[in-house]
């Protein structure tokens, strides 16, 4: 998670649930957030004064008088400052600056290679990230903390991955240290599944408090956001989905080598595998992506079984926890129906009927910037709700967000 917890909180402990109120983007009067909370307005007005003296708070105008002077209203300040987020997939990176109401105000992106090591990675998304500041003409005070995501599993009291399948290198690397020689703040580091989780349900849906987000691309892993909380587990290794052995039923002949994992069976580098084998060659995901728009129905076919292998594993998922919405998302959910229709077809066949009676199961909405978003959100709601550290607590940020 952070190297940093000895950091001083920007949001006093009192102030925060006022400031949790105001987060969602409604300006309100004194007497509003006395009748809200229950609290004296004496209690209110000094801290609502802590909280204007941060800058989190603003005046937002006066409200409608009923006689005499009008109130004046006070309003969340998400400009007052800003956090860098960085998402690191295995072959593609993106750097951002957001606000406290997680909306992007600058960002960059391209390919890269987690592989070639963490050195090499951090440098780029690190120099990028001091252009983008530099872009943004905020002086350093503004910034309030830096969140990473990457592609494999971190331990999530010390931000630090273990044992990561595809980041060769990575394994133990101190990447809040890492990061702190560029930018003195705290610094979060999860898995980019999680992260992902966060931007999609902050994005597409913010009223499900139980969502399930599968990403399958080089790897699979999902982010599970449960009762409105992020849940990483004792370790934070929870939602390892890849290396789970697909549950071959009467009706499903096993196939792949007689060990092979979900990885192996339904990644993009597994589907490039199995057309190769049929003579159709292709390495990566993308391979499989423009192979899919071709139309060939080999490729398809291809496609639909992986499909049908990760809903073998999600069905299972689906009965243990109950999820009203399953978003696919990841460099392979960009081939089209097919993947969907196979997670569909096992899915709505192997769970139970009151688990799917109102399931909806869908592609991911938010984009290249998910990761991103998500790892602003982690950022922010590590600066502004102390009491979320342990189990990050998706709340619903203003603006755009809020929806």
């Amino acid at each position: 998670m952070t190297d940093s917890a000895r950091e001083p909180s920007l949001v006093a402990p009192d102030a925060a649930p006022l400031l949790s109120i105001l987060r969602d983007g409604v300006p309100r009067t004194r007497a509003q957030l006395a009748e809200l909370t229950g609290l004296a307005r004496s209690t209110i007005a000094v801290r609502i004064d802590s909280l204007t003296a941060t800058g989190l708070v603003a005046p937002a105008g006066d409200d409608v008088s009923t006689g005499g002077r009008p109130p004046a209203r006070i309003a969340f300040n998400p400009s007052s400052r800003v956090v860098i987020a960085i998402d690191l997939g295995a072959t593609h990176g993106v750097v951002a600056i957001a606000d406290l109401a997680a909306n992007i105000l600058h960002s960059e992106s391209r390919r890269i290679l987690i592989a070639d090591g963490p050195e090499a990675v951090l440098d780029w998304a690190l120099s990028t990230a001091r252009a983008l500041f530099a872009e943004s003409k905020r002086p350093i005070g503004d910034l309030i903390g830096v969140g990473v995501g990457v592609p494999g599993p971190v331990e999530h009291s010390t931000g630090t991955p273990v044992n990561p399948p595809i980041m060769p290198g990575w394994d133990r690397f101190d990447i809040p240290a890492q990061v702190r020689r560029t930018f003195d703040v705290p610094v979060l580091v999860d898995n980019d599944v999680n992260l992902l989780a966060l931007g999609e349900h902050a994005t597409s849906w913010p009223d499900q408090s139980d969502l399930l987000f599968v990403k399958v691309a080089t790897g699979i892993g999902a982010g599970i956001i449960n009762g409105g909380r992020l849940q990483r587990g004792a370790q934070g290794s929870a939602g390892d989905l890849g290396h789970v052995r697909v549950p071959f039923g009467t009706d499903t002949p096993s196939h792949g080598a007689q060990d092979a994992d979900l990885e192996a069976l339904a990644s993009g580098p597994a589907i490039a595998r199995t057309l190769t084998a049929i003579g159709i060659p292709a390495t990566t995901s993308d391979d499989v992506v423009t192979l899919a728009r071709t139309g060939n129905p080999a490729v398809l076919q291809a496609i639909r079984q992986a499909g049908r292998d990760l809903g073998e594993v999600v069905a299972t998922c689906v009965n243990l926890l109950n999820p009203s919405v399953v978003v696919v998302g990841g460099s392979l959910s960009r081939v089209g129906e097919q993947l969907l229709a196979g997670v569909r077809e096992v899915v709505y066949q192997r769970s139970t009927p009151l688990a799917t009676q109102y399931l909806t199961i869908t592609q991911s909405q938010a984009g290249e910037n998910g990761g991103v978003l998500g790892a602003a959100i982690m950022v922010i709601q590590h600066a502004l709700d102390p009491d979320s550290d342990s189990d990050l607590h998706v709340a619903g940020p203003p603006g755009p967000l809020a929806r």
